[in-house]
């Protein structure tokens, strides 16, 4: 656990080291269009050619339901993290088979699982549209009409794309909507799991090691795609590397980090720390209570909870770090200093000054207002997964008779086949959680926002949040998928006709949340946009695009070095072995979350010790990159992204080579485990193309 004990040592050599503009370091989430060729060639002699960044590119996959993964065989083979891979796992998990705890391998194709909704991406095209986008929004307009005008406009280029190719259509937004991008993807949704370790050794350490290091995970997962019911044939895979990355090695990291904050201003960064971090804790903190009072109530309860445990204690710990770094005064006086610097750029230009300068006071106005929404954005919640459904189906039918242009992002044209996707999921829904969860959620709003709000008025109606929780999750019929199926094909009149309770209380509530939606859009989305829009083209013209954009959960191309770090006084290795690996398992006592699988314990005499088990590099990383395939200068598959050490949880804000590390299995343990813990010979065999005919017309960089 991160905790704030005076000024912490990696904070200090992070603000000797780190100038956000200018300074060569290995920081960076690089987009595809822009990679750091400057960089790479003045640290390490380095320059990627466009054909080994297209490899890279089209080898990469984005786990729609959050993370990353690569191909690794041409016969469509993806590995990403057991730990990303858990929430597939949950869903293909019953009472007599727990795919979580125990694990699985396929023995052959026809024994690979097909997951209930799970959804690949792969990057195919990328298509700078900001002139387009900007053109849309006329002089004169009020940021409202300049909102709606780009909605409109991005709306009609994501439909325009998706009829003309039949791909996945986004469009994505940098450097604060100084750019605009529409990304295309291959979606693939026949996806099959092949092998996953157990969790005892997926997440070794449990929560008292999650973000830390030194660490011996083995969380990987294999997945298989489909198409057309036969195995995908792709000529865009890693080629495997048992030997991996050694110490001081120029390695990379291909993968979607999530969000990050690095480009947000002074006022942002302390609303985030003021209002945004202090209530998700709160929040976060409460719901895990419930999950685990709902967990102690037997062992079938304990398994339907134990992944939404694991994510809630994941998001805990990751927040506190991040939080811990904002209530230094040192992170927000560099922050500080960071935007000053800007500023005064700004100002010393007078055609800057006109066009700029006004931004940053206009963002600070926006984000007072958000304070007086923040409330009720945070607290009206149902939750539940059961009443996610009813929203989903009450706003589909509300927004589908509007244009394109109007409608709200998930029920748009190109994005109704993913949204339907997910809705008729066939993962089981378990009432007896959603009634614990609902229950929670209610009670925080009526502690909150308090009875005489219109929402909490509406929701319970003079009943008690049990009372209500109890109604949607044991009366409401939306667990089967068949049931939602009928009611969105049914449309307008049949959602209207509908007496399911959850499908009667979201059409209850869709006005009181259209009416919140439209406040925050005219009142503070609006004119954070047309600033943010300012700021970074106002970025553009005092630095150029020497750096790189926030994070939005699309691909980027992340750089560093294999390398330990001081640590608690001492020195962290660049990599741990298995002899490590029995070491701590033995120094506890073989017990709880230290305690090895018995496979483990029965063949440790076959096993090589000397094997590195996990490694650290200077790449720059964030949730989202879980994952993730780390790569050497070959475009070789060298390690598998899991993790980041503590002392990168402010990295969301500011990075730091001296102290950020990013955590990964090495290629050597899996292939290790593979062959002589799990018997999975085939599947090492399609890893290391040893297979007859594997690797044929592979693609190379």
């Amino acid at each position: 656990m991160c905790t704030r004990a005076g000024r912490r040592p990696w904070l200090l050599a992070l603000l000797a080291v780190v100038c956000v503009w200018g300074a060569i370091a290995d920081d960076g989430m690089w987009t595809f269009d822009n990679p750091p060729r400057k960089q790479l060639k003045e640290l390490y002699g380095f320059e990627p050619t466009q054909e080994w960044l297209d490899h890279v590119r089209l080898s990469s996959v984005r786990f729609n339901d959050g993370g990353s993964g690569a191909f690794v065989s041409p016969d469509g083979l993806v590995l990403t993290n057991h730990h990303v891979a858990r929430g597939q796992l949950q869903k293909m998990s019953s009472r007599e088979k727990n795919y979580v705890a125990d694990g699985y391998l396929a023995q052959t194709q026809a024994d690979e699982i097909k997951s209930t909704d799970l959804e690949l991406n792969v990057l195919v095209g990328m298509e700078n549209i900001t002139a387009r986008v900007h053109a849309a929004v006329k002089p004169g307009m009020s940021p409202k009409e300049a909102l709606d005008a780009r909605k409109a406009v991005t709306a009609q280029i994501s439909k325009e794309s998706k009829e003309k190719t039949g791909l996945r259509a986004d469009v994505v937004s940098f450097y604060q909507g100084g750019e605009y991008w529409l990304y295309t993807y291959r979606q693939y949704t026949d996806v099959r799991l092949v092998m996953a370790p157990e969790s005892q050794i997926a997440f070794y350490g449990g929560d008292a090691d999650n973000f830390t290091y030194p660490r011996y995970d083995l969380d990987m997962a294999f997945f298989r795609v489909y198409e057309n019911g036969k195995p995908l044939k792709t000529n865009h895979y890693l080629r495997w590397k048992t030997a991996g990355a050694v110490d001081g090695e120029l390695v990379f990291v291909s993968g979607h980090p999530g969000s990050t904050n690095r480009l947000q201003t002074y006022a942002q960064t302390e609303y985030q720390r003021d209002y945004v971090y202090p209530v998700r804790l709160r929040s976060l903190e409460r719901r895990l209570a419930t999950l685990k009072a709902y967990s102690a109530k037997g062992p079938e309860q304990a398994r339907r909870a134990a992944s939404n445990i694991f994510g809630i204690e994941n998001s805990l710990k990751a927040s506190r770090g991040e939080y811990n770094g904002l209530l230094d005064s040192a992170l927000m006086a560099k922050k500080a200093t960071e935007e000053k610097d800007f500023r005064d750029r700004v100002a010393a230009n007078p055609s800057w000054k006109e066009q700029y300068a006004w931004a940053w006071d206009t963002v600070a106005a926006a984000v007072g207002r958000s304070k007086a929404s923040s409330k009720t954005k945070t607290y009206r919640q149902v939750g539940g997964r059961t009443f996610g459904f009813a929203t989903t189906l009450v706003q589909y039918a509300s927004e589908i008779k509007k244009p394109n242009g109007e409608r709200l992002a998930p029920y748009q044209d190109a994005n109704l086949e993913s949204t339907k996707f997910r809705l008729f999921s066939r993962a089981p829904v378990h009432a007896d959680m959603d009634e614990a969860q609902i229950t929670d959620a209610l009670t925080e709003a009526l502690e909150y926002l308090g009875p005489e709000d219109p929402y909490v008025k509406t929701v319970l109606n003079g009943k008690t949040p049990a009372d209500v929780a109890r109604e949607l999750s044991q009366g409401s019929g939306l667990a089967d998928p068949a049931v939602r199926k009928k009611l969105l094909e049914g449309g307008e009149k049949a959602i209207a006709a509908s007496t399911d309770p959850a499908i009667v209380l979201a059409r209850k509530l869709e006005p009181i949340n259209r009416e919140a939606r439209e406040w925050d859009e005219k009142n503070v989305t609006s004119t954070l946009t047309k600033a943010s829009e300012k700021l970074g083209e106002a970025r553009f013209a005092v630095y150029g695009k020497s750096t790189y954009p926030d994070a939005t959960f699309t691909l980027r191309l992340s750089y560093g070095t294999v390398k330990g770090y001081p640590m608690n006084g001492t020195v962290a290795p660049s990599k741990t072995t298995l002899y490590g690996l029995y070491d701590r398992a033995y120094s506890f006592d073989n017990k709880g979350d230290f305690a090895l699988p018995q496979r483990f314990m029965d063949r440790r005499a076959a096993l090589d010790l000397a094997t590195p088990a996990d490694f650290v590099s200077t790449c720059d990383i964030i949730g989202g990159n879980s994952g993730s395939p780390v790569v050497n200068k070959e475009g070789e598959y060298v390690g598998l992204i899991f993790d980041g050490n503590i002392e990168s949880l402010p990295g969301r804000f500011l990075y730091s080579d001296e102290a950020n590390r990013a955590v990964s299995v090495h290629s050597a343990y899996m292939i290790e485990a593979l062959r002589k813990l799990y018997d999975a010979t085939t599947l090492a065999d399609e890893l290391e193309g040893t297979r007859s005919g594997v690797h044929q017309g592979a693609g190379s960089k």
